[in-house]
């Protein structure tokens, strides 16, 4: 699976302003819900209780919430920069700086699996999420992304 199978460069988001995990959460739900024509509330709810079963917060300062939803026709990822980083109670205690969601159809386990696989990668690679960092420019991310 490549990066352009599940988002586009309007999938990202920079400088997405928030003072906490859950005001972020309920930010980048709006944003994904607008693209995918999904409800804001169901994006919020479902991440708040993927969050509640354990935090999403890789390490890193990397999260990757998730969930699936009834009425999505493909599985499709996000990409978003917070404006300053984010306690969400990450495995290593970190802030948070970088954060995929991923959403799928309710009945797409194996493309949701395999998209997560490939999110997870891209968050664990240091040298990458470094580079990821340094750029703001939505166009730039996704081409970085996209040849990974």
């Amino acid at each position: 699976m490549n990066i352009s199978d599940i988002m586009t460069e309007r999938n990202i988001f920079v400088g997405v302003r928030s003072n906490s995990k859950r005001e972020f959460l309920m930010e980048f739900a709006s944003q994904i819900a607008e693209a995918t024509d999904l409800d804001t509330r169901t994006v919020f709810d479902t991440f708040m209780e993927r969050e509640n079963l354990g935090s999403t917060g890789f390490g890193g300062g990397t999260a990757l919430p998730h969930g699936r939803f009834e009425g999505l026709n493909k599985v499709q990822a996000f990409f978003a920069k917070p404006t300053a980083n984010l306690d969400f109670d990450a495995v290593d205690g970190k802030p948070v700086d970088l954060v995929f969601a991923l959403v799928s159809p309710e009945g797409n386990g194996a493309d949701h699996l395999t998209a997560l696989a490939k999110l997870s990668r891209i968050l664990k690679d240091e040298t990458l999420c470094n580079k990821l960092r340094h750029i703001n420019r939505p166009v730039e991310l996704y081409a970085l992304l996209n040849n990974n």
